[in-house]
């Protein structure tokens, strides 16, 4: 951590040239005698990536900004706060705090947080954040979560990680067994020193196999924001053999749209069926990860269009955590068809279908965007149609 970023003049430097080209910006001289243009490029890059992501910090001044990647890597300010009400108690420690996005968050409903990371630089930057920002219950410890678990005599009332999608050996890991740390050879640590774990997931681990890898889950949340599945959720408590529920969440505009059920309940759910009705439903992103198909239509009294298109209908508009669409054709997908689709402006969307969006917008020279939604499905009595419908 270079504290000269932190001068006035550096930071003016930085506020007036943010839309600078990165590119120019590296190969020019140095601005500043202490500082190297590429830490500058570094910090106005990184800087960018928090205008959306983390206003808190992006709009704070004195700030110091890691590398690019360090920001990737964190939770959403949107993440970390629905994570800050899923906690209770008084204490708790973050294994693998990386920037501090979620420390902060946590530090706002527990007395005392521990922030633990393994990157000596990274844990310095996150430490004068949680300074600038004004958090004072949060402690910094640089080093192994792990190791610093291992020797700490602290209870706490929860545990917190988040561990390392990739490895050295196999790139992008799918297994939580495959993660850095394997939490499912810690459980045991973990349950030694805090009566609750929160665990952080990649979207794109398989639901069914985290369970199979872990023990006393008691809940999983599958967090959406703006309709794009961002994190998954384990929490862990000691001595749980209940039954497991599943908590949806679509975050829009710092609104929750939210779904819940057992995964029991969908096991043991059927689901009714009809041809397209007057409305089509598409239930968001996290119950989709869910897989509650049949416990939504159940809920809602929808019916679904085929046992593995996703798609609901109904005569009557209803609420739904989801997209809805009132449908204005229903048609068969032939040579006739091909007719209403060349040249249209439209969004397209495929359900159980066996040809690709590409396919299918190269072939009628279709246009993104507009107001028309067409998705092309499979029906219950395996016809292919394409659905017209506007939304909502």
């Amino acid at each position: 951590m270079n504290k000269a970023i932190l001068n006035t003049d550096v930071q003016r430097f930085i506020l007036k040239n943010f839309n600078i080209d990165i590119v120019s910006l590296l190969l020019r001289k140095p601005v500043f005698n202490t500082i190297s243009s590429k830490e500058l490029a570094e910090q106005i890059a990184s800087k960018k990536q928090c205008k959306k992501k983390l206003p808190t910090w992006f709009e704070t001044a004195q700030i110091y900004y890691p590398k690019k990647v360090n920001i990737e890597q964190s939770s959403s300010e949107a993440a970390a706060r629905y994570k800050s009400e899923i906690v209770s108690g008084k204490s708790l420690i973050d294994l693998t705090g990386g920037f501090g996005v979620d420390s902060y968050y946590f530090s706002q409903k527990m007395s005392v947080v521990l922030h633990c990371e393994i990157d000596e630089d990274l844990a310095e930057i996150a430490a004068h954040n949680f300074d600038v920002l004004g958090t004072k219950n949060v402690t910094t410890i640089s080093g192994d979560g792990l190791r610093f678990l291992k020797t700490s005599r602290d209870p706490f009332d929860w545990v917190f990680i988040d561990p390392s999608r990739r490895s050295d050996k196999k790139g992008k890991v799918f297994h939580l067994s495959d993660c850095f740390p394997d939490v499912t050879q810690n459980l045991d640590l973990f349950f030694s020193s805090a009566n609750n774990i929160l665990i952080k997931t990649a979207p794109f681990l398989d639901i069914s196999a985290g369970i199979k890898e872990m023990q006393n889950i008691r809940e999983i949340h599958i967090v959406a924001i703006d309709g794009e599945v961002k994190e998954l959720l384990w929490i862990l408590e000691i001595d749980y053999f209940g039954k497991i529920q599943a908590k949806t969440v679509n975050i829009v505009n710092n609104t929750l749209q939210t779904f819940d059920f057992l995964l029991r309940e969908e096991k043991e759910a059927s689901s009714s069926f009809h041809l397209p009705l007057d409305y089509l439903y598409e239930p968001n992103a996290a119950i989709l990860k869910s897989g509650a198909f049949k416990t939504v239509g159940n809920r809602f009294s929808l019916m679904k269009i085929h046992r593995h298109t996703h798609l609901f209908t109904s005569k009557e508009l209803i609420d739904f955590p989801g997209r809805r669409f009132i449908i204005k054709e229903c048609l068969p997908y032939n040579t006739k068809t091909s007719t209403f689709l060349k040249g249209l402006k439209a969004n397209i969307a495929i359900r159980n279908f066996p040809e690709t969006v590409a396919e299918i917008k190269k072939k009628y020279k279709i246009k993104d965007g507009g107001k028309v939604y067409l998705f092309f499905v499979t029906d219950l009595n395996d016809k292919l149609l394409v659905l017209h419908c506007e939304k909502v």
